[in-house]
């Protein structure tokens, strides 16, 4: 008769790692409440489940490369009174991404603009979506890249198949044409696809003119990203990195 090490062996060599590691608990409190067969098994598949749903979520959140640990539970929103909490939180409930809508956060440097990005993105992570966060400088840099070794259509493929993309400090940068040609058709193939992209600036949309040319591609790139977008303006305030804010 084989125990339940032998049991645990084969869980094992099958990878069911959640079946496996939780067999003696799931075993203790089937046998304590007299389940049956089915609502034994039952139980130890729910436990599979939900460790495959846990690796998934930190294998997501790995990806995204998200470069702080800033959620919107612990985003201080008494230090910043121009940032509407219940409007942040009905976002949260990430229909922006079901429904295509961008959001552009704006503003003066050190005022949450990146931490209000990251945590709604955490939020995406968390819930299945499959999200990338980039630096706007690094982003045009891989973009760049990508044409030395033509790999510039697979890239944008990738990008452009997230359902959330965020585009860290869009104006502290340098743009030349074929950077800009492929910023436009990677924002383009989103809007195609209605894909949600989160951008911050210090820049208002005006003065987006001044960093991207021509103007002609500018005002398309405006014209796909404002159609459905939400934008929040952060222009008072203290800095939040400032120790005594």
């Amino acid at each position: 008769m084989k125990n339940i090490h032998d049991l645990k062996s084969v869980l094992g060599e099958m990878r069911l790692k959640g079946m496996e590691q939780s067999l003696e608990k799931v075993l203790e409190r089937a046998t304590k409440a007299g389940m049956s067969f089915q609502e034994f098994l039952y139980n130890l598949l729910l436990e599979e489940k939900k460790d495959k749903q846990e690796k998934s979520m930190l294998y997501r959140l790995k990806q995204a490369r998200l470069p702080f640990e800033w959620t919107l539970e612990t985003f201080p929103f008494h230090l910043q009174p121009e940032v509407k909490k219940t409007q942040i939180m009905t976002m949260a409930g990430l229909e922006f991404i079901q429904s295509g809508t961008n959001i552009v956060f704006t503003g003066k440097t050190g005022t949450g603009k990146t931490g209000l990005a990251i945590g709604l993105m955490r939020k995406a992570l968390i819930q299945g979506y499959k999200g990338k966060f980039y630096k706007a400088q690094d982003l045009l840099d891989d973009l760049y890249a990508s044409l030395a070794d033509r790999s510039t259509s697979k890239l944008l493929k990738r990008l452009s198949n997230f359902d959330l993309l965020l585009i860290d400090e869009l104006g502290y940068l340098t743009l030349n044409q074929n950077q800009m040609n492929m910023f436009f058709k990677l924002m383009d193939e989103r809007y195609t696809k209605s894909r949600s992209t989160i951008i911050t600036t210090n820049l208002f949309y005006d003065d987006w003119y001044n960093i991207l040319k021509p103007k002609s591609m500018v005002d398309a790139l405006l014209d796909r990203l404002k159609h459905k977008c939400i934008t929040i303006s952060i222009q008072k305030g203290d800095s939040l990195r400032n120790p005594t804010g």
